[in-house]
């Protein structure tokens, strides 16, 4: 590498954050300018009106143990969802932008999950899409950030954070969520 060249990290002490790769190259920067974090204009990105709706309908949902009903209210804010999605008590989509996100068909929401289509730095925030794709499944507690992709047949286990793509038909967990060992037997090379 060479002086000056990016190499897509940032530091901020004592933390260094690698922003280079698919989730981050999917994500649409907002500066900020002035003398306060992200998160005080942000009725600049979305009208408070329209997020106190979303708040209130992702509210009825959370608690509803109709899985038509939360699709059907969820689809009306914008998220798309296939066929057969069952969303788990207290999973929560992203309340600023719901529109982002895309659940596909018989996917599966687990408990407490949260969807973030969104998120609030110093001097910026970011937006991204996150779509699960086909009969996915994403465990209680987990949280997934903005322009993740989880493909079709993934799962996610229970309280992991998936900061980046899940190819299809793997398995991830942990903070951040890698990729568990095979499920095949292990083959003797003796």
């Amino acid at each position: 590498m060479t002086e000056g060249e990016p190499t897509g990290l940032i530091t901020a002490a004592p933390y260094t954050t690698d922003v280079s790769g698919p989730r981050h190259d999917r994500l649409t920067q907002h500066p900020t300018p002035g003398p306060h974090n992200s998160l005080f204009p942000w009725p600049d990105g979305k009208h408070l009106l329209r997020v106190m709706v979303n708040y209130v309908v992702i509210l009825i949902c959370r608690v509803s143990p109709s899985l038509r009903l939360k699709n059907w209210l969820l689809s009306r804010l914008g998220v798309t969802v296939g066929d057969g999605v069952a969303w788990g008590l207290e999973s929560t989509p992203d309340v600023f932008w719901p529109e982002l996100i895309t659940v596909e068909d018989h996917a599966i929401i687990g408990y407490d999950a949260t969807l973030l289509c969104h998120e609030f730095l110093q001097e910026e925030y970011r937006t991204g899409e996150v779509v699960v794709g086909e009969r996915a499944m994403i465990g209680a507690g987990a949280i997934v950030l903005p322009g993740v992709e989880i493909g079709a047949g993934a799962q996610v286990a229970a309280n992991s954070l998936v900061t980046e793509d899940v190819p299809p038909e793997t398995t991830v967990a942990g903070v951040p969520a890698e990729p568990l060992g095979s499920d095949e037997p292990a083959v003797d090379q003796t």
